[in-house]
């Protein structure tokens, strides 16, 4: 498949802190803001200079499953990658053994995770 790399996403543990960090200290802007009711969590986007890399925050609410004990060092989140063909990539990555783990659809987007072979999640973008 191609794959372009997107952006990276962290998670946090306590979002508001973290949101006034990297735009009041690395005059970072925040682009997005959403809840993900999936995941019982919410994402904030932030970019240096338009157009440039994103910085995505996570931030999983108690009792979330994906609410595991924050260790430092340990908050990487996942890595995303934007595809032309999301039908496509599926169907390759399910191909190789690296079944869809998430399916999340919202009015301006899709994506989806896999993990690779150490777990770490996948996500693909349209």
């Amino acid at each position: 498949m191609k794959a372009d790399f997107v952006y990276t996403g962290i998670r946090v543990r306590d979002l508001e802190r973290s949101i006034e960090f990297y735009t009041k200290i690395l005059n970072m802007q925040v682009t997005g803001r959403q809840k993900i009711k999936e995941v019982d969590g919410e994402v904030v986007s932030l970019q240096s200079r338009k157009g440039g890399p994103e910085l995505e925050l996570n931030f999983y609410e108690k009792g979330s499953k994906h609410d595991a004990p924050y260790t430092v060092g340990e908050g990487l989140d996942h890595l995303a990658f934007r595809v032309d063909n999301m039908d496509k990539a599926i169907r390759e990555a399910e191909s190789a053994g690296h079944p869809v783990i998430l399916n999340v659809q919202t009015d301006k987007s899709r994506w989806v995770y896999i993990q690779d072979p150490d777990g770490i999640y996948i996500e693909l973008l349209t």
